[in-house]
C-alpha cells in the first residue's frame, strides 16, 4: 500500500550544522547526547508513530479514542523535532547581533536589551524544569514576541518561532547541573544570528 505523504516520515537525523566541539561553554560531550539522544529520541519515535497510524487508519474497528492516542503522540513528537532542529540551527554563532537584528527586535521591545532581559528570564523562570524560550513572529498580530512554552505541544498560534531556546534539563545538566543561569548565558555566547535574521525576513514575507 503506498503511504500518503501526510504520513510520511523519515527517521534519519538532521546533521549538526556546526562542529560541536567549538562552541563557548557547551560542551561537545552535551552537545552530541542532545543530538543524538534527545532529538534523535523524537525522530525515531515520531517516525514510529506514524508508522502505526498508517496501520490504524485501516483498522475500520479501532475505536477513535485509541487513534487519538497516536495523534496526541504524533502531536507531541512533531513539536520535539521541529523544536529541536530550529534550536541547532541557532547555535553555532558567535553570539552577537548585527545592527540590523539588534534594530527589529529594538523596534518590538523598546530597546534590544529589554529583549534579551526577558528573554533570560523566561527562561530562569523554566530553570529545574522543563520547556522551551521563543523569540516568535506572529503571522496573526505581526508582533515580534517572547513566548514561554512548557512542552513541545502546546505553541502559541500562527507564530513563526524566530529563536529557540531548549529549557529541558538534558540542555544542560552535563554541564552545569542545576546552574541553569549559567547555561543561558553560554546559549548567548553562541547564538547564530545570521539564522535568527533569515527567519525573520521569511516570517514577515509571508
Amino acid at each position: 500500500m503506498t503511504t500518503s505523504p501526510a504520513f510520511q516520515s523519515q527517521d534519519a537525523l538532521k546533521p549538526l550544522p556546526f562542529d560541536p566541539s567549538k562552541l563557548t561553554g557547551l560542551s561537545e560531550r552535551m552537545i552530541r547526547s542532545h543530538w543524538e539522544n534527545n532529538y534523535g529520541g523524537s525522530v525515531k519515535a515520531l517516525a514510529a508513530v506514524k508508522a502505526r497510524l498508517v496501520q490504524a487508519a485501516g483498522d475500520k474497528d479501532l475505536p477513535p479514542y485509541i487513534y487519538n492516542d497516536l495523534k496526541r503522540e504524533h502531536l507531541i513528537r512533531t513539536g520535539s523535532v521541529v523544536l529541536h532542529e530550529l534550536y541547532f540551527e541557532n547555535l553555532g554563532g558567535s553570539g552577537e547581533a548585527a545592527a540590523t537584528e539588534r534594530e527589529a527586535i529594538a523596534q518590538a521591545f523598546g530597546s534590544f536589551e529589554d529583549w534579551v532581559r526577558e528573554f533570560r528570564r523566561i527562561g530562569a523562570g523554566l530553570g529545574g524544569g522543563s520547556g522551551w524560550v521563543v523569540l516568535g513572529f506572529n503571522l496573526h498580530t505581526r508582533q515580534l514576541e517572547n513566548y514561554w512554552m512548557a512542552d513541545h505541544a502546546h505553541g502559541p498560534a500562527a507564530t513563526v518561532p524566530i529563536l529557540v531556546m531548549d529549557m529541558y534539563e538534558h540542555s544542560y545538566q552535563m554541564d552545569y547541573g542545576a546552574a541553569a543561569a549559567k547555561y543561558i548565558d553560554a546559549f548567548f555566547q553562541n547564538i547564530q544570528w545570521e539564522s535568527v535574521s533569515a527567519r525573520l525576513a521569511g516570517a514577515r514575507a509571508i
